[in-house]
């Protein structure tokens, strides 16, 4: 092999050998690859978890961040495509609810073509699964060129996002092969659930005691995401009814609007079914116009602050004729009453993690309906793993 750089000139570069076996890249017993990465994310999320998060002392550890000062960032720019995007939309509400950073969340996209004002003092962080994606790298070369701090939070080791940034948070999911991405999307959240409680400590926001909670918490992710996954069987039968329409919403309110988005995203990707994702509060703003007599409308909400509100909003919906699938705890569930059509039941869990265990049972809806299509679930039609042009 001969490798030569941007001229043309004879280069060397050193070897490093990445770790694997032939299990990560086959799919065992597993009707296929998504539906093998969707039951790994206990696993994975467990890995990314202790990479960061001391189990022993309760308290989080990101190593050297070279540079990017957590304890001085008041404010951060949050850049990613797709799912990735989505990820940092979750982080972004972690981030200023438990950190006290301020976040602009954007789409690479459209944050390199609108010369965006860059913070003073913070950093820039740049969510990619294959830290290959074009528009994601050079927004990061932007603020690389402008003097902002970077930060990536990658799952490919040595990738470009990897190398450029001036600090990485890997993402320890392993080879992710259905192009359809689940179990780097979680561990993408359980980086910055992390990176949220460094953030917080370093900069005061949240005391010690708060840390050893929040770490504590983070530390039962893997457990509940089992327990959630239980429910596959009510979610096939749930997804044999999706799979006859045409068009499919999803609402959430806080963090999951972002992850009403991201599930509307994955049925799209995989079953061809047209769906949106809207926050609940907007729903009487236009969308609930879409609603016909057994429209199904997906809601991912638990039984916390919110949730009268948003049970407001699934009145709306079942008074409408839209079916209700309601994706929430026993007490969310007991809360609805009998307007909900079908339902998904998650185990409870502390509010900062939730986001994370809803991510399963929204994931194995939209492979649950893809199956019942018969599209192709791995490689769905004119999609890539990995977008590496504009």
């Amino acid at each position: 092999m001969e490798i030569f750089d941007a001229h043309g000139a004879g280069a060397q570069r050193e070897v490093k050998k990445m770790q694997g076996g032939a299990a990560v890249v086959e799919k065992g017993n597993y009707r296929h690859f998504m539906q093998k990465e969707i039951y790994e994310q206990p696993e994975t999320t467990a890995r990314t978890i202790a990479r960061y998060v001391n189990a022993f002392d309760d308290a989080v550890t990101l190593g050297d961040l070279d540079g990017v000062d957590l304890a001085k960032a008041d404010s951060a720019i949050v850049i990613g495509c797709g799912t990735a995007h989505y990820a940092g939309r979750i982080g972004e509400y972690w981030l200023e609810r438990y950190a006290g950073v301020s976040v602009e969340c954007d789409i690479a996209s459209e944050f390199r073509y609108r010369k965006p004002v860059l913070p003073k003092s913070g950093f820039a962080a740049f969510v990619s699964q294959s830290g290959e994606t074009a528009d994601t790298l050079a927004a990061l070369r932007y603020c690389k060129q402008a003097g902002l701090k970077t930060l990536g939070i990658v799952n490919v080791p040595e990738s470009s996002i990897w190398r450029e940034a001036d600090a990485v948070l890997p993402t320890l999911a392993g080879p992710e092969i259905g192009v359809a991405s689940t179990k780097a999307f979680t561990a993408q959240l359980c980086a910055f659930a992390a990176l949220t409680i460094a953030a917080g400590r370093a900069n005061g926001t949240l005391s010690r005691q708060e840390e050893q909670r929040l770490s504590h918490v983070l530390l039962e992710t893997p457990r509940l995401l089992a327990e959630a996954m239980r429910a596959e069987p009510q979610i096939a039968a749930i997804a044999h009814d999706i799979a006859q329409w045409r068009d499919v919403l999803f609402l959430g309110r806080g963090e999951y609007y972002p992850l009403a988005l991201e599930g509307a995203l994955k049925l799209k990707e995989i079953s061809y079914i047209h769906a949106e994702g809207y926050a609940a509060g907007e729903l009487k703003h236009g969308p609930i116009a879409l609603i016909e007599d057994g429209t199904p409308v997906v809601v991912a909400a638990p039984y916390d602050g919110l949730f009268e509100k948003t049970l407001s909003n699934m009145q709306e919906v079942a008074a409408r004729g839209g079916k209700l699938i309601l994706i929430s705890d026993a007490a969310g569930h007991a809360a609805a009453g009998d307007i909900v059509g079908a339902r998904i039941e998650v185990p409870p869990c502390d509010p900062f993690i939730a986001p994370i265990v809803y991510s399963a049972p929204i994931q194995l809806l939209a492979y649950a309906a893809a199956v019942q299509k018969g599209t192709d679930v791995d490689q769905p039609r004119n999609l890539a793993k990995s977008v590496t042009v504009e």
